[in-house]
């Protein structure tokens, strides 16, 4: 009997949130974060929908995925049309919704195997007085 190793790229999920955070595996993140097939970055883009540019979004035609999940925030924001030609361009699909809509729609696509990544969109804490 022969046992191959997969060669599947490091999944991840997340697995948790909470006021101001999401968990990804054992990581408590608290900044916008992409999630992709082998792929957690932690340093795209901005705390709201309004602070993103179309290079923000062509950063992201990179990414081995049929569908993009952009999770906006705790609610759901459409960017302007522009800023997603990037992506269509390249047919990527793109899904605007919360970004806890985004994360469970996230985990559920990875378990069915479909090629796909999540933009989530935390928003910066306010500075403490």
């Amino acid at each position: 009997m022969k046992l191959h190793q997969n060669p599947r790229p490091t999944t991840y999920l997340v697995t948790g949130f909470g006021d101001g955070y999401l968990q990804i595996g054992d990581r408590q993140l608290t900044r916008t974060v992409v999630l992709g097939p082998g792929l957690l970055r932690e340093d795209w883009g901005a705390g709201s929908i309004d602070q993103l540019s179309a290079a923000d979004f062509a950063q992201l035609t990179a990414l081995d995925a049929q569908i993009l999940l952009l999770g906006t925030g705790p609610t759901q924001q459409f960017p302007h049309p522009s800023l997603l030609r990037p992506l269509i361009d390249a047919g990527i699909g793109v899904e605007v919704m919360d970004t806890l809509a985004a994360a469970r729609t996230y985990n559920i696509l990875v378990a069915e195997g479909r090629a796909v990544a999540a933009a989530l969109i935390l928003p910066e804490a306010a500075p403490s007085a």
